[in-house]
């Protein structure tokens, strides 16, 4: 199994956990949390379960990904006399490879060009791209249809693992694939460095637990002969292994870890349109429509960010929804670490234990399914009954 299969096993996300201590303190806020020395133990004996009932449920949120099965398009294309660079498709890898995508789009269009900027949406992949102009030295304004806490992006788990970000690896283009490889590196790198606490940015471990054994070498990365994409990214997956029995907690199941990065949207987005301000950015808020509206904008060079909104825009026909749906329960600062069961996924929030896990592509609603809400709750409830100190 390569690494973007192992990542889709989760539908949508793969299980993450941070923990500060095998056995932690009681009484130490997420805040606290946040802002301490990561410590990531060789054990997990002691993890506390989550508190899984319907009478915990405080919120349940759907988000629609933009997909694209060629993956994510970043693309230089010229309007009349603008040049328009196109940053979009990301599907359920957004928040992972902003900063990646947003360096590519940022090196296509900027050389050689002078006077202001614009961008076209304000998710993750507007504001990074923003932010990278602006560091670039250019002046900026963003034209966006909604301000967070209303974009898509809220609406994301936030852990970085790109996942579904296209369909088959045998199959996307050359271009794509070192695209993909780049922005992959150079995101996982950048979130690194984003240290302050108000970017919400942590390491923790992660969980996966399945029913059947792991197959033979999954958690040692992908065979010789897997595709180049695959290969190129196994690295980004450290301190991988299969649980021995003594040291697994989830009784009656069979758990591999892995460690990687928790971003929490909210706090990101915050943060990030926080420093746009800073930098002298500009907002301006409504929603263009047609290609000879981008035209008419006073800047030249115009970055397209607008996701989902890229299909009638700009006339991509490959761009279709991938409806994600979230339920939300009383939040337990206790638990900082998360899992991946079978076709859900939960971790520790700030604003909450969020259980996740569903993919439905072409599906354009943003009800809520009641039903996918307990269908979720009873699987969550299923793993951690089972839960024992080891």
């Amino acid at each position: 199994m390569d690494r973007r299969s192992f990542l889709r096993s989760g539908s949508v996300l793969t299980a993450s956990s941070l923990m500060y201590g095998c056995a932690r303190r009681a009484g130490v806020s997420m805040d606290a949390a946040a802002m301490a020395p990561v410590d990531l133990p060789e054990s997990a004996c002691h993890l506390p379960p989550v508190k899984v009932s319907e009478d915990r449920v405080i919120r349940s949120v759907v988000g629609l990904r933009p997909h694209r099965a060629s993956g994510f398009r970043v693309e230089r294309e010229q309007v009349g006399d603008t040049t328009v660079v196109h940053n979009y498709g990301h599907s359920g890898g957004g928040i992972s490879l902003s900063w990646g995508t947003s360096k590519l789009a940022v090196d296509m269009g900027l050389p050689g060009y002078t006077g202001h900027v614009a961008v076209l949406g304000s998710g993750v992949i507007g504001l990074t791209t923003a932010r990278l102009a602006q560091d670039a030295g250019y002046a900026v304004t963003i034209y966006t249809k909604a301000l967070p806490p209303e974009t898509t992006s809220n609406i994301a788990g936030g852990q970085w693992g790109p996942s579904s970000v296209y369909e088959d690896p045998n199959k996307v283009s050359e271009t794509f694939t070192d695209q993909y490889i780049y922005a992959c590196k150079y995101a996982y790198e950048k979130y690194q460095i984003l240290t302050q606490p108000k970017y919400g940015v942590r390491w923790m471990r992660n969980y996966i637990v399945r029913k059947k054994p792991f197959p033979e070498g999954m958690m040692k990365g992908p065979a010789a002969d897997a595709p180049r994409i695959s290969l190129a990214t196994d690295k980004l997956m450290p301190e991988r292994k299969v649980l021995s029995e003594k040291e697994n907690p989830f009784r009656g199941f069979h758990t591999a870890q892995f460690d990687g990065m928790m971003i929490e949207p909210p706090m990101l987005l915050d943060a990030l349109t926080e420093d746009f301000r800073i930098a002298g950015g500009r907002l301006v808020v409504g929603e263009l429509k047609t290609p000879a509206e981008v035209q008419a904008l006073p800047e030249k060079l115009v970055f397209n960010c607008t996701g989902l909104g890229a299909k009638a825009l700009f006339g991509d026909k490959e761009l279709m929804p991938a409806r994600g749906q979230l339920t939300f329960l009383l939040p337990q600062p206790e638990v900082t670490y998360t899992t991946n069961y079978e076709d859900t996924y939960m971790f520790s929030r700030r604003d909450g234990i969020l259980l996740g896990g569903t993919y439905e592509e072409g599906n354009w609603s943003l009800a809520v399914d009641e039903k996918t809400v307990q269908e979720k709750i009873a699987k969550h409830k299923e793993l951690f009954a089972a839960m024992k100190g080891c």
